[in-house]
């Protein structure tokens, strides 16, 4: 059985809101890639050097990474040979499986978000100006009040114009408490303060908004290390977890500002924003493969629950949605 069959099965089975919302969010990605890949099929008669060169340059083009798309390409190789496959319009399934198999084979750290079940949860939000960061801190207070639970936002990012206020914005859509300080102020002191808060208030989970970009690197990184001591000495074990958002738009410069965020403090995943608005969606397995970090979050729309939990097989689906639903045995 061929792995869209099996993922279609799959699908079928669970069909719900979140799937459909992979497949609209995707929809950019899966129309230029789709469509160059089924050019490809179409052109080659057989699987040779010349269809794998140039199926290379396709997955290059959509952000998969050269490291990743190299990595791919050698086991697509492999496995073409071992099941005598022939047909170019074969092999569209065996890359679908071998990208849900890239994503799952890094070495494992979890995709779910460490809550903690006794006590507070500190989840600190780092990442540079107008990738949408205070958009996704008041997207994920949405989902977690929808859960229940009590959620305080901290205003750690003094130093953009504007940026408590959009933050007080969401806090008043979403029905949350923001702790915050003047514009300008010590970004340490405020989480100091909300941290005071959320333990008077028993609040269940605090999210840390940090600032994006101070006079160089340098002077930025050194602000999240003070406020992360800040954190981890007012919290036994926190911050929980450290999420770096991402403008899936920006492609290769994403990669390049997770690599400095991760030399500078411990990146325990990635939010990965606006994976709606770019036609190369496949940089979610470029930096999962090259930096070994996790993707926990992709931003699907611009509705309040537009930003969902990453699921390898449901970004494969959204990735190949017209070739699996056409999928026979």
């Amino acid at each position: 059985m061929s792995f869209f069959k099996k993922l279609k099965e799959k699908i079928t089975k669970q069909t719900d809101t979140v799937t459909e919302k992979f497949k609209e969010g995707l929809a950019k990605t899966r129309n230029s890639f789709s469509g160059k890949m089924n050019d490809l099929v179409a052109r080659y008669r057989k699987v040779d050097e010349e269809f794998f060169e140039e199926l290379e340059e396709i997955l290059i083009s959509a952000d998969v990474g050269f490291e990743t798309v190299m990595k791919l390409i050698d086991e697509l190789k492999l496995e073409v040979k071992r099941q005598n496959i022939q047909d170019p319009k074969e092999v569209q399934s065996v890359i679908s499986e071998k990208l849900v198999d890239i994503y799952n084979g890094a070495e494992e750290q979890s995709a779910e978000i460490n809550i903690q079940e006794n006590g507070m949860t500190v989840i600190l939000f780092v990442g540079v100006n107008g990738v949408g960061k205070t958009t996704t801190i008041g997207k994920l207070a949405h989902k977690y009040k929808s859960e229940g639970k009590s959620v305080l936002l901290a205003a750690g990012d003094t130093f953009r114009a504007g940026a408590i206020e959009q933050l007080e914005v969401w806090g008043e859509r979403v029905g949350v408490g923001v702790i915050k300080q003047g514009e300008g102020s010590d970004p340490a002191a405020v989480m100091y303060d909300a941290i005071q808060a959320a333990k008077s208030r028993g609040v269940d989970i605090l999210i840390c908004d940090t600032a994006g970009r101070l006079q160089n690197k340098v002077n930025l990184m050194k602000e999240l290390e003070k406020v992360k001591r800040v954190i981890e000495r007012e919290v036994s074990g926190a911050p929980h977890e450290v999420l770096l958002v991402l403008d899936a738009t920006t492609g290769q410069n994403a990669l390049i500002q997770a690599k400095t965020f991760k030399e500078a403090t411990n990146v325990t995943g990635i939010v990965l924003s606006k994976l709606d608005g770019t036609a190369k969606g496949g940089i979610v397995l470029a930096i999962r493969n090259e930096l070994n970090i996790p993707v926990k979050f992709v931003g699907l729309g611009e509705k309040m629950d537009d930003l969902q939990e990453f699921d390898a097989e449901k970004y494969v689906y959204g990735l190949f949605a017209d070739q699996v639903e056409k999928a026979v045995e």
